[in-house]
């Protein structure tokens, strides 16, 4: 018996406005696993844990054992500040309620464009913005998927000296393959010819990727480098009334720097909205 597949759960074009957002609660709270907290797992730091006696401490590491606990935080998790086990997003449930708000605000106003985001990690924010499309109905827009799908590049002093001490390089951990994101797009039924990747860094990809026009620019590129990368390539392509939306404008000074050059360099003064302790949109107003 052949195994079954995962079914689409995408609505069909004729979805009541009604349904149409009781299926985009449910994918975000799959995306962010909120509906599943209870069942995750999660590895106990034992150097924090202080009923750990030395030597079950010191033979758990020995053997490499693991201990776990059951159960996430759901503030934590609404604000981006922890490390999802399963989840295809980190983002939090605020900054992935903005990227919902940015969407429906672009297609409620037909502002042209497609949707991209730089800097995927698993693909929830993209996964995201393909379900709002079909949801809405939307025939005609594509989702593009950037990253280089091997985590962060190393700082480059001589070009980009605001990275310097911000080396995300060796974390493991942010390198999630196209293959797998492909798979997540895949689990959600949402994985069509109308969701673009783009592979590879940003300064070989962005500048030539054949985009026509773009009304949401989400990026989640840590850096300096990433970020102005981005800015450069893709800005131009918004449309007036589109949204850019930055992950790291709060956490890193590197992408705060990145912002502030090149809006100053293009006379950009449309207004900075926060969304949480991190991320900002503005919308482009001319």
């Amino acid at each position: 018996m052949p195994a079954p597949t995962s079914p689409s759960v995408t609505p069909s074009t004729a979805t009541s406005p009604a349904l149409r957002d009781r299926y985009i609660d449910l994918l975000m709270g799959c995306l962010t696993r909120e509906l599943f907290l209870d069942e995750e797992t999660h590895d106990v730091d034992l150097a924090k844990w202080p009923g750990a006696v030395d030597e079950l401490r010191a033979t758990l590491r020995t053997n490499g054992w693991r201990l776990t606990r059951r159960g996430g935080d759901a503030d934590k998790r609404g604000t981006g500040n922890d490390w999802p086990p399963a989840a295809e997003t980190m983002v939090g449930r605020r900054r992935l309620d903005d990227v919902r708000r940015c969407v429906d605000s672009v297609l409620a106003d037909d502002i042209p464009g497609d949707l991209i985001e730089t800097g995927v990690w698993r693909g929830g924010v993209t996964i995201l913005m393909r379900g709002m499309l079909e949801a809405w109905g939307d025939v005609d827009r594509k989702v593009w998927v950037a990253d280089s799908f091997q985590g962060l590049p190393a700082p480059d002093a001589t070009a980009f000296p605001q990275d310097v001490g911000h080396d995300l390089s060796t974390v493991s951990a942010l390198a999630v393959s196209a293959d797998q994101v492909r798979a997540n797009f895949e689990r959600y039924g949402l994985l069509d010819d109308r969701v673009e990747f783009l592979e590879g860094w940003f300064r070989d990809t962005l500048a030539t990727a054949p985009i026509e026009r773009l009304a949401v620019l989400r990026l989640d590129g840590d850096m300096y480098e990433s970020t102005i990368d981005a800015l450069e390539a893709l800005y131009p392509l918004l449309s007036v009334g589109g949204y850019v939306i930055v992950d790291d404008y709060g956490a890193w000074e590197p992408c705060r720097r990145a912002c502030a050059d090149y809006r100053e360099r293009h006379g950009i003064t449309d207004e900075i909205v926060s969304i949480d302790w991190t991320g900002v949109h503005w919308r482009r107003t001319a």
